[in-house]
C-alpha cells in the first residue's frame, strides 16, 4: 500500500550546516573604498579560445584553438529606458526589443522525440529524450568555434537542469511512497544537462536543428568519471564503482562556466538533499553538507523497482564494506563536471581538484599564454566560503584541456577589515594548515580526505564566512572579480563583518576584488560594489542610490558581456517574491564604472531568472526562466507561461531577445 503522507522539499536550497568558529569582523563597513583609482592595465581576459579537446580522457590529443575574437563593442551602453518592476505572468523586455520563450521543458530533443504532453503524464523514458526541467546557468557555442570569425547563426545551446517541480511534472503530482519507479526515473532524467544545436532559420529565428547527432541529455544517471586527486581514493569507492573511478550522474545542475579550450562546466549545487544516511553516526562528509538522517528531498530511495539505481540515494552502511553498498555515494557529488559539447560520445568529467561543496558557478580569471589558469566558485549556502584553485601547469593555447583542472592548488578566501584579502590554501603540504586542523583535533588521511572535506578543511584555515556566495563573474578587460551574496537572515549583529555589512540580510549585496599581482595571486584587495534593497538603499563609499529604475533584492545570477556590461539576476523566494516592492524576478544591467545600472528584464510570475548567454556578435541574448508558478498545485497553476493561456502547466524554458533594429543587446 502507498502511503501518501508525505512532503517533497521544493526549495531546492541546503540548510546552514557551516557552525565553525571562524571569527566574525565586528566593525561595518566604512566609507573609505578607493577599489577603481587606476586599473588593472592593458586588457588580458580571453574570449573563449577553443581547441574543443574531448573531455573524455585527459590524454587526448588536442587541437589548436583559434585567436581570440572580439565583437564588436556596444556604440552606446544602458541606451534603453529602464522597464518597470511588475507582478505580470509574462517576460517583460524594454521598448526596442523583442523575447520570444525557446525550447521549453518536455521539448522532443533526441531518439523517438516523443511529444510534450500538456497533462504531464509523459513516462521517464520520453524525460531522457526531451529537454529536462528547471533551465539554469548555459552558455552559446558557436558551431565553427575554431574558426577566427566565430558565426552568431549557428551553435550548441548548453543549458543546465537544476531541479524540478514534482507537483507539475506529474499528472497529480507525486504519487505517494515507496516512489514508482517510473516517476523517479522522470525525475532523475529532468536534472542535469541539454545540449541543443540551433541555427537561425530564413527568417533569422532560432530554430532546434532535429536529428543533429550534437543534441544530447546529460541526467542523473548518466556514467561519468571521476579525475583528480580524489579519484581511486576509499571514500568514493561504492557498490557501482569498487575501484573508485566512475559514478552516475549529475545532480541539482544551478551554475555553469566554460573553458578557454572550449568545453562546458556544470556545477553541482545543493545535492545534498538527494541522499540519506540512517547510521547512527554520520561521517563528516555527509553531515557537514547537510545529507539527511531521514530522507532524501525526493524520496528516491524509497522507488519501488528495487534497482540500485535508485537505492544508491540511501547511503546508509547496510553491507560489511563499502563495494557492498552506497555509503559513499555522497561523495561523488558536490563537484564540477567537464562536459565537451561538441562530441555526444565523450564522458563527463568530475574535476576533484576544484573542491567539494555547494558549487554556484564556475567563472576563469584572465587567461594568459604561459601562465596558469585561475578558477573562481562559491558556496551557495549561508556561512559559507568563495574559492579559487591555480592549476599547477601552465596554459598554453595549442594543448590546453582537462588536465589543467586535475592538478593545482585549491584556496579560500579571507576578506581583512582594512579592505585587503587573502588566499588561504587549502592543502594537505600546508604546514599552517595541518597545524591548525591539529589543534582542532582534525586529520585528513591525504590530499583526497582534505577535498571530500573541502568544507571542513575551509572552517580549519579560518576563511570569512560569506551571506550564500553565488554566481561570479570576471571583467573582460580590467580581471576584477564579482560575486553576488544572495542573502542571510540568519547573520546576527555580531556578526556582521565589513564583507557582510548587515545583519539580517535579506537583499544581498555584490562584492568585487582585484587580485594583487604583487604576491603572485596569494592576495587581493575588494570593496563593495552594490548593497541591494529597495529605494534609497545606498552603497557607502559611492554614488550608488538605487531608484524605481534599479531597485532589486537578492542578486544570483552574474555575468559580464564582451564590452563591459555587467547583468545581475535575481532569486527572490518566499514573502520577499510574492508581496513587497520588488516585484518579479529580474534582471539588471550595470555599467560597472558609473554605477549606473537600469532594469532590463522581467520574468513571470514564481519564476526565478537565471542563466545568460550571447552570440558573438552580441546581438542575441539567451536568457533562462526557472520554475514559472513554483507555488503551484497539481490542479491549480500560479501561472501559465510560456503558454499563458490561462490553463496550462508552467514549463521553465529559455528566453530569445533581439534588438528590433538589429542592434546590439543593452544599446
Amino acid at each position: 500500500m502507498q502511503n501518501k503522507n508525505f512532503e517533497i522539499d521544493n526549495s531546492g536550497i541546503d540548510p546552514q550546516t557551516n557552525f565553525s568558529d571562524n571569527p566574525d569582523f565586528q566593525s561595518v563597513l566604512a566609507s573609505r573604498r578607493s577599489f577603481l583609482k587606476g586599473s588593472l592595465g592593458a586588457a588580458i581576459a580571453t574570449i573563449m579560445g577553443t581547441s574543443l579537446v574531448a573531455c573524455s580522457s585527459d590524454t587526448a590529443e588536442p587541437t589548436t584553438g583559434p585567436v581570440a575574437v572580439k565583437p564588436e563593442p556596444a556604440p552606446v551602453l544602458l541606451g534603453f529606458t529602464a522597464i518597470a518592476a511588475n507582478r505580470l505572468d509574462t517576460v517583460t523586455v524594454p521598448a526596442g526589443y523583442t523575447a520570444r520563450p525557446f525550447l521549453p521543458m518536455g521539448t522532443p530533443l533526441l531518439g523517438s522525440y516523443p511529444a510534450y504532453l500538456a497533462d504531464g503524464s509523459n513516462s521517464g523514458a520520453d524525460m531522457e529524450q526531451q529537454v529536462g526541467a528547471h533551465h539554469d546557468g548555459m552558455h552559446f557555442f558557436p558551431l565553427d568555434a575554431r574558426s577566427t570569425n566565430q558565426n552568431s547563426d549557428e551553435g550548441l545551446l548548453v543549458f543546465n537542469h537544476e531541479y524540478l517541480d514534482a507537483n507539475v511534472l506529474h499528472p497529480m503530482g507525486p504519487t505517494g511512497l515507496p516512489r514508482p519507479a517510473d516517476e523517479v526515473r522522470k525525475e532523475v532524467a529532468a536534472h542535469g544537462v541539454t545540449v541543443a544545436h540551433i541555427k537561425k532559420d530564413a527568417q533569422g529565428q532560432f530554430q532546434l536543428v532535429q536529428g543533429s547527432p550534437l543534441n544530447r541529455r546529460i541526467t542523473g544517471a548518466t556514467p561519468m568519471d571521476i579525475t583528480g586527486p580524489v579519484r581511486g581514493d576509499a571514500k568514493v569507492v561504492t557498490k557501482y564503482s569498487q575501484d573508485g573511478t566512475r559514478t552516475r550522474g549529475t545532480l541539482n545542475n544551478c551554475g555553469n562556466g566554460f573553458t578557454p579550450w572550449g568545453t562546458y562546466l556544470t556545477c553541482e549545487e545543493n545535492w545534498a538533499g538527494y541522499f540519506m544516511n540512517a547510521d547512527v553516526t554520520q561521517p563528516r562528509e555527509h553531515k557537514r553538507y547537510g545529507v539527511s538522517s531521514k530522507n532524501g528531498r525526493y524520496y528516491w530511495e524509497t522507488a519501488d523497482s528495487g534497482a540500485d539505481q535508485y537505492q544508491r540515494f540511501n547511503a546508509s552502511s547496510i553491507g560489511a564494506d563499502a563495494t557492498e553498498d552506497y555509503r559513499n555515494e555522497p561523495n561523488t557529488f558536490g563537484w564540477i563536471v567537464e562536459i565537451d559539447p561538441f562530441n555526444p560520445d565523450s564522458v563527463p568529467q568530475k574535476r576533484t581538484a576544484l573542491g567539494r561543496f555547494g558549487h554556484e558557478g564556475v567563472i576563469f580569471g584572465p587567461v594568459v599564454e604561459g601562465q596558469p589558469v585561475t578558477v573562481y566558485s562559491g558556496d551557495d549556502s549561508t556561512f559559507e566560503y568563495i574559492y579559487k584553485y591555480v592549476s599547477k601547469a601552465a596554459y598554453f593555447q595549442a594543448t590546453a584541456g582537462g588536465h589543467l583542472l586535475n592538478d593545482g592548488t585549491l584556496y579560500v578566501a579571507k576578506f581583512n577589515a582594512d579592505g585587503s584579502g587573502e588566499w588561504l590554501a587549502l592543502d594537505i603540504n600546508n604546514e599552517a594548515l595541518m597545524a591548525k586542523a591539529a589543534a582542532a583535533g582534525v586529520t585528513f588521511d591525504s590530499q583526497a580526505d582534505l577535498l571530500i572535506n573541502t568544507r571542513l578543511a575551509a572552517d580549519i584555515a579560518g576563511a570569512t564566512k560569506m551571506d550564500r556566495p553565488e554566481w561570479g563573474a570576471v571583467h573582460p578587460t580590467t580581471g576584477e572579480v564579482y560575486f553576488t551574496l544572495t542573502n542571510n537572515t540568519g547573520r546576527k549583529p555580531e556578526q556582521i563583518d565589513p564583507a557582510n555589512p548587515r545583519a539580517n540580510n535579506a537583499t544581498g549585496h555584490i562584492i568585487r576584488w582585484k587580485e594583487n599581482a604583487a604576491t603572485q595571486g596569494l592576495s587581493f584587495n575588494w570593496d563593495i560594489f552594490l548593497l541591494a534593497g529597495d529605494v534609497g538603499t545606498a552603497t557607502p563609499g559611492t554614488n550608488l542610490v538605487l531608484t524605481a529604475d534599479n531597485h532589486m533584492a537578492s542578486p544570483d545570477g552574474l555575468c559580464f558581456s564582451a564590452n563591459g556590461l555587467l547583468w545581475i539576476q535575481t532569486d527572490m523566494s518566499g514573502s520577499q517574491q510574492g508581496e513587497g516592492p520588488y516585484g518579479n524576478n529580474q534582471m539588471l544591467v550595470a555599467d560597472p564604472v558609473s554605477r549606473s545600472i537600469k532594469r532590463f528584464f522581467v520574468g513571470p510570475v514564481d519564476a526565478e531568472v537565471t542563466g545568460l548567454a550571447f552570440t558573438p556578435d552580441l546581438k542575441t541574448m539567451f536568457v533562462n526562466v526557472q520554475h514559472p508558478g513554483d507555488r503551484s498545485t497539481p490542479t491549480q497553476f500560479t501561472s501559465n507561461w510560456p503558454a499563458n493561456d490561462g490553463s496550462s502547466r508552467p514549463r521553465s524554458a529559455t528566453v530569445i531577445i533581439t534588438k528590433d533594429d538589429g542592434g546590439v543587446i543593452g544599446s
